[in-house]
């Protein structure tokens, strides 16, 4: 059985990711690719708990070295539960925000040292890092407003402040500039299906290769 692909979506607040999920799942089906919808932090039933912890409450009820940690746990048991089975039985899993997040979140946002996050991904993630990576940008002020905006009860990071969020799609950035061989960055402003077309122009190659080796 040949694995299936892996595909992520990442940036910062209000760039509209998930909107873009749900295109490009649609996209993909539509070509008879199974695929697996999922997100992080969650994705499987104990990491949906763990989100709930971790998103929940006051900006600072938690360090961002517990938000690291926690990330992680969430992740493993996601890993494990969701994203590894849907692989090996061939599935494509589209994922709404992955390891880049901990990197940018808490990392470039936080604080916490890179390599202590570099670390833990060795141990939980290890070879079963993302096929390709979609970096959505959008200027800070313009993602904060649609993301308090759309409101709901998760919305620790969103208060966190302007400059945290400036450092956040710094982090970001610089994730897209070194990790070339699996980034692409996406500019994430006008409407969604401007912005559909840019995310399609970069998963599409993915996909022509794939359907090439069935």
């Amino acid at each position: 059985m040949t694995r299936g692909r892996f595909i992520t979506l990442e940036g910062g607040e209000g760039v509209g990711k998930s909107t873009q999920v749900a295109r490009i799942v649609a996209r993909l089906e539509g070509l008879g690719i199974e695929v697996v919808r999922t997100r992080e932090p969650g994705g499987s039933p104990g990491a949906e708990e763990i989100r709930a912890l971790a998103l929940n409450g006051a900006a600072e009820r938690w360090s961002s070295m517990t938000e690291t940690l926690l990330m992680y746990a969430s992740r493993s048991d996601h890993l494990e539960r969701t994203v590894r089975p849907a692989l090996r039985r061939g599935a494509w899993v589209v994922c709404d925000r992955f390891a880049d997040s901990s990197r940018a979140y808490q990392g470039a946002g936080g604080g916490v040292p890179l390599e202590f996050i570099e670390a833990l991904d060795v141990g939980v993630v290890g070879d079963d890092q993302p096929d390709l990576t979609l970096i959505f940008d959008l200027p800070v002020e313009i993602g904060l407003e649609r993301a308090l905006a759309r409101g709901g009860a998760d919305l620790r990071f969103e208060t966190k402040g302007l400059a945290f969020h400036q450092r956040l799609r710094e982090g970001f950035l610089a994730i897209a500039s070194a990790h070339t061989e699996r980034c692409r960055l996406i500019d994430a402003t006008g409407d969604a299906d401007a912005v559909f077309v840019r995310a399609w122009a970069a998963v599409e190659p993915l996909t022509s290769r794939a359907l090439a080796e069935s």
